[in-house]
This record gives structure tokens, C-alpha cells and sequence, in this order.
């Protein structure tokens, strides 16, 4: 079974990859196209608080609540993911079931509508036209379904085995893999 790359699809990385950008992570993709790609790792804390970050987000973060890093694309930029109600168009715009990128120029003043698990990322991973794919055929990276809880995960350490631990046939098997093969 393949699957392409697209919104709310997950790239795992293979251990194949090589690049310690990517080590064992998992990336939810925002946005696949013809002009390129756009994600986030979903498995890199950090340890900056978000109470420092953005104070006020911090009462609506998802544990543990740290910015992440969400790639190595201008460290700078800012990228909030929610898990929202309905009532949420126009400030989370969807990408996974009820998680979607939240617009962090809204004011979360008590009002509005119901966002709970927010997370904030520190930058992001892009590709331009053609790169991804190429990637992908070089075999540095699986791309499966996302479940809407690995948007969010609470032990972000583990999420690289527990993604591939639930694919179908041969793929399960890299989830054994060592973090130092040569130790075997």
C-alpha cells in the first residue's frame, strides 16, 4: 500500500535518512503540492516553557507544554497547532480531524471558541517542487496515515516507534530498530 504525500499525511523518518535534522522524526505535513511542502516534526521538545514563549497560549497547551521544534527552517517563525470544536473557522484552519493550524495573532481571551492541546513550533521543514518526492524515492522517508492524536502526543519521545509500530506488514519491523545499529 503507498501513500502520497499530502495535508495531514505523516513522513516517518527512515533510519536510512542520514541528515541529524531528522533523526527519528515524524513530520505532519501541512500542505503538499506541485510547488513543494511544508511540515512540521512533531517529536522535538524543546526546553523553552511556553509560559515563556507565549504566556498566552500556555493555558491551553498540550503536554508537555514547551515550544517544539518544528524544523530547521526559519527558527524564527512560529507555527501553532490546536485541537478545536466546529466553531473554530477562521482561527484554527483544519489539517487532521479536529487539529489544525491556529492563527496566533487570535486572541485567546476566554471567548470564542473552544481550542484545547494548544502547540507551538519553532520553524518548520520545507521542500521545494520535486524535493520531497525525490526524498521519499531514496527511501529517507515513509509516509503513512496520521491518527489526530499524534498531532498532539504527550510522550512526543516515543512517537517515532509508536507510528510505526501500528503500520501494516514489514513496516512494523522499524520500529525495533536500534539507535545504534553497530551496537547489534
Amino acid at each position: 500500500m503507498t501513500v502520497e504525500p499530502g495535508r495531514g499525511r505523516l513522513l516517518v523518518a527512515t533510519p536510512m535518512l542520514g541528515d541529524p535534522n531528522f533523526e527519528r522524526t515524524v513530520v505532519l505535513l501541512l500542505e503538499a503540492n506541485d510547488d513543494g511542502a511544508v511540515g512540521i516534526i512533531l517529536n522535538r521538545p524543546s526546553d523553552t516553557g511556553l509560559v515563556d514563549a507565549l504566556p498566552e497560549w500556555a493555558a491551553r497547551a498540550a503536554d508537555p507544554p514547551v515550544v517544539f521544534v518544528g524544523g530547521p527552517v526559519e527558527r524564527t517563525a512560529a507555527i501553532g497547532l490546536a485541537r478545536a470544536d466546529a466553531a473554530a473557522d477562521g482561527v484554527v484552519t483544519p489539517v487532521l480531524a479536529d487539529v489544525g493550524i491556529l492563527d496566533l495573532d487570535w486572541e485567546p481571551d476566554g471567548r470564542g471558541p473552544r481550542l484545547d492541546g494548544v502547540r507551538i513550533f519553532a520553524g518548520y521543514a520545507g521542500w521545494g517542487p520535486g524535493q520531497l518526492e525525490e526524498e521519499i524515492e531514496q527511501g529517507a522517508w515513509f509516509v503513512v496515515h496520521a491518527d489526530p492524536a499524534d498531532a498532539l502526543s504527550p510522550d512526543p519521545d516515543a512517537l517515532w516507534r509508536v507510528v510505526l509500530r501500528r503500520q501494516p506488514g514489514d513496516l512494523a519491523l522499524f520500529a525495533a530498530f536500534p539507535d545504534d545499529p553497530s551496537m547489534n
